[in-house]
């Protein structure tokens, strides 16, 4: 398999012969207005450019969003992204907001989703701490991750927009992936902390999963996401987790 970095949750996951583009955010940099009650909301979105050709982000035979937040589901893919495309989401709620932009192939992942042989599974996550869901769970919404899995390939955990929590430890335990991919930016709402994982949440991942290869995304593209490549990297050698941990830069595509 090969997993593609686009840029912050955006991803090509190459499998089982098939090219999946997950979670597209397509705009140009500084597009979009900072998230307002986020760190560092002067800052515009994306924070910076895509260095993939858009003709390469878009040669793909399915896409993937794991909930419609506008980091993962903006305009510009709305806009740029085949109609005809089939588009996996959450459930039908978000079907509907995929439909109603001119969608025709919009499925909804379940415990048995398929596509051409690759079996997705769709996981819980959690979007914030507890405290954070109790306040603006609103907000927050539902968010989801994906199981990839098929004969010949590894099995691949895709956990989402999520915090380290009981759901993210019941799917490793029960799914035991090869691979995480892990959305890993620190981004945070002020007063409420993360609402994705941060450097502690990586190295739970990997004290649960230890025999994984993880993949750290979601990072340094949008205004809130406070954790940087090199202070990752530097967290991870501290804690004996470099030979596991891979951080790919924008544009970057790892063979697995």
């Amino acid at each position: 398999m090969k997993i593609t970095q686009i840029r912050s949750a955006t991803l090509i996951v190459e499998y089982a012969g098939k090219r999946f583009l997950v979670d597209p955010m397509l705009a140009p940099k500084d597009t979009y207005p900072g998230f307002p009650g986020t760190p560092n909301n002067h800052l515009r979105n994306p924070t910076v450019e895509l260095v993939t050709p858009m003709e390469d982000i878009l040669a793909v035979d399915a896409v993937i969003v794991t909930h419609t937040h506008p980091d993962h589901w903006d305009q510009a893919a709305q806009t740029l992204i085949p109609k005809t495309l089939p588009i996996f989401v959450q459930d039908e709620g978000d079907a509907q907001i995929v439909q109603s932009v001119g969608f025709h192939d919009v499925r909804i992942l379940s415990e048995d989703s398929d596509f051409e042989g690759i079996a997705l599974t769709k996981t819980e996550g959690q979007h914030g701490s507890d405290a954070a869901l109790a306040a603006i769970g609103g907000l927050l919404g539902e968010v989801s991750g994906v199981i990839f899995e098929h004969p010949d390939e590894k099995t691949v955990y895709l956990a989402g927009d999520t915090v380290w929590n009981k759901y993210v430890q019941s799917n490793l335990a029960k799914y035991l992936p090869d691979v995480v991919i892990i959305n890993s930016g620190d981004a945070q709402i002020l007063g409420f902390g993360p609402i994705i994982m941060n450097k502690d949440d990586v190295l739970s991942v990997h004290q649960a999963a230890p025999n994984a290869t993880l993949v750290a995304t979601h990072m340094e593209a949008v205004n809130h996401a406070l954790l940087k490549r090199t202070e990752l990297r530097a967290f991870a050698a501290e804690h004996g987790m470099t030979h596991c941990l891979l951080v790919p830069e924008d544009g970057e595509t790892i063979t697995l």
